[in-house]
Protein backbone atom coordinates (compact mmCIF):
# COMPACT_ATOMS: atom_id res chain seq x y z
CA UNK A 1 0.00 0.00 0.00
CA UNK A 2 3.16 2.51 0.94
CA UNK A 3 4.65 1.92 -2.46
CA UNK A 4 1.57 2.54 -4.50
CA UNK A 5 0.73 5.93 -2.39
CA UNK A 6 4.31 6.30 -3.20
CA UNK A 7 4.08 6.36 -7.05
CA UNK A 8 0.92 8.32 -6.71
CA UNK A 9 2.91 10.75 -5.19
CA UNK A 10 6.00 10.96 -7.32
CA UNK A 11 3.65 10.66 -10.49
CA UNK A 12 1.68 14.07 -9.69
CA UNK A 13 5.04 15.61 -8.95
CA UNK A 14 6.06 14.77 -12.64
CA UNK A 15 2.53 15.52 -13.97
CA UNK A 16 1.72 18.47 -12.32
CA UNK A 17 4.14 20.80 -11.80
CA UNK A 18 3.54 23.93 -13.73
CA UNK A 19 5.51 26.35 -11.44
CA UNK A 20 8.36 26.81 -14.41
CA UNK A 21 7.01 26.90 -17.91
CA UNK A 22 8.63 28.08 -21.05
CA UNK A 23 7.02 30.64 -23.35
CA UNK A 24 8.25 32.25 -26.43
CA UNK A 25 12.11 31.64 -25.36
CA UNK A 26 10.91 32.79 -21.90
CA UNK A 27 11.07 30.69 -18.32
CA UNK A 28 7.56 32.01 -16.39
CA UNK A 29 7.45 31.16 -12.94
CA UNK A 30 4.10 31.01 -11.50
CA UNK A 31 4.25 31.26 -7.49
CA UNK A 32 0.21 30.21 -6.98
CA UNK A 33 1.33 26.76 -5.53
CA UNK A 34 5.06 27.67 -3.97
CA UNK A 35 3.63 30.70 -2.11
CA UNK A 36 0.56 29.70 -0.73
CA UNK A 37 1.76 30.58 2.72
CA UNK A 38 2.80 34.28 1.70
CA UNK A 39 -0.72 36.38 2.05
CA UNK A 40 -1.07 39.98 1.88
CA UNK A 41 -4.00 42.23 3.49
CA UNK A 42 -6.77 39.88 2.24
CA UNK A 43 -4.82 36.44 1.15
CA UNK A 44 -2.34 35.47 -1.28
CA UNK A 45 -0.93 37.95 -4.33
CA UNK A 46 -0.19 35.42 -6.90
CA UNK A 47 2.48 36.16 -9.58
CA UNK A 48 4.11 35.53 -12.56
CA UNK A 49 7.92 36.30 -13.22
CA UNK A 50 8.86 36.30 -16.97
CA UNK A 51 12.60 35.80 -16.95
CA UNK A 52 14.79 35.82 -20.07
CA UNK A 53 18.74 35.13 -20.58
CA UNK A 54 18.91 35.23 -17.16
CA UNK A 55 16.96 38.65 -16.81
CA UNK A 56 13.78 39.42 -15.61
CA UNK A 57 11.90 40.91 -18.12
CA UNK A 58 8.20 41.45 -16.26
CA UNK A 59 6.16 40.74 -13.19
CA UNK A 60 2.43 39.45 -14.01
CA UNK A 61 0.12 40.20 -10.91
CA UNK A 62 -2.62 37.04 -10.86
CA UNK A 63 -5.92 37.49 -9.38
CA UNK A 64 -6.05 38.49 -5.70
CA UNK A 65 -8.77 38.81 -2.66
CA UNK A 66 -6.64 42.47 -2.58
CA UNK A 67 -8.62 45.72 -2.50
CA UNK A 68 -8.49 47.13 -6.19
CA UNK A 69 -7.75 50.54 -4.81
CA UNK A 70 -4.86 49.67 -2.44
CA UNK A 71 -3.69 46.62 -5.42
CA UNK A 72 -3.43 49.11 -8.11
CA UNK A 73 -1.22 51.63 -6.24
CA UNK A 74 0.91 48.36 -5.17
CA UNK A 75 0.68 47.57 -9.14
CA UNK A 76 1.74 50.90 -9.93
CA UNK A 77 4.72 51.14 -7.29
CA UNK A 78 6.42 47.63 -7.82
CA UNK A 79 5.75 46.40 -11.29
CA UNK A 80 8.46 47.59 -12.35
CA UNK A 81 10.99 47.45 -9.90
CA UNK A 82 12.71 43.98 -11.36
CA UNK A 83 12.53 44.50 -14.85
CA UNK A 84 15.75 44.22 -17.16
CA UNK A 85 17.82 43.50 -14.16
CA UNK A 86 19.83 40.33 -13.81
CA UNK A 87 18.29 37.13 -11.74
CA UNK A 88 21.31 38.04 -9.41
CA UNK A 89 20.18 41.76 -9.25
CA UNK A 90 17.16 41.34 -9.00
CA UNK A 91 17.51 38.82 -5.53
CA UNK A 92 19.32 41.60 -4.00
CA UNK A 93 17.49 44.60 -4.87
CA UNK A 94 16.23 46.73 -1.73
CA UNK A 95 12.08 46.95 -3.06
CA UNK A 96 10.54 49.75 -0.45
CA UNK A 97 6.36 48.74 0.34
CA UNK A 98 3.97 51.30 -0.56
CA UNK A 99 2.79 53.68 2.19
CA UNK A 100 -1.29 52.17 3.06
CA UNK A 101 -0.79 48.97 1.52
CA UNK A 102 2.49 47.57 3.49
CA UNK A 103 0.96 43.60 3.92
CA UNK A 104 -0.04 43.59 0.17
CA UNK A 105 3.49 44.92 -0.47
CA UNK A 106 5.61 43.01 1.30
CA UNK A 107 3.60 40.16 -0.26
CA UNK A 108 4.22 40.83 -3.92
CA UNK A 109 7.68 41.20 -3.18
CA UNK A 110 8.34 38.21 -1.20
CA UNK A 111 6.87 36.46 -3.98
CA UNK A 112 9.19 38.01 -6.35
CA UNK A 113 11.76 36.59 -4.14
CA UNK A 114 10.10 33.01 -3.68
CA UNK A 115 9.94 33.29 -8.07
CA UNK A 116 13.64 33.68 -8.69
CA UNK A 117 14.44 31.46 -5.97
CA UNK A 118 12.42 29.13 -8.04
CA UNK A 119 14.33 29.52 -10.99
CA UNK A 120 17.68 29.60 -9.98
CA UNK A 121 17.44 25.99 -8.41
CA UNK A 122 15.43 24.63 -11.15
CA UNK A 123 16.20 26.07 -14.39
Amino acid sequence: MALIAGMFCFQSFIVGDDTMTKENGMYVVNTTTISKDIEGYNGPTPLKVYINKNKVERIEFLKSMESPKYYAKVKKALMDQWNGKTVKEAKILQVDAVTGATYSSEAVIQNVQMALDYYQKNK
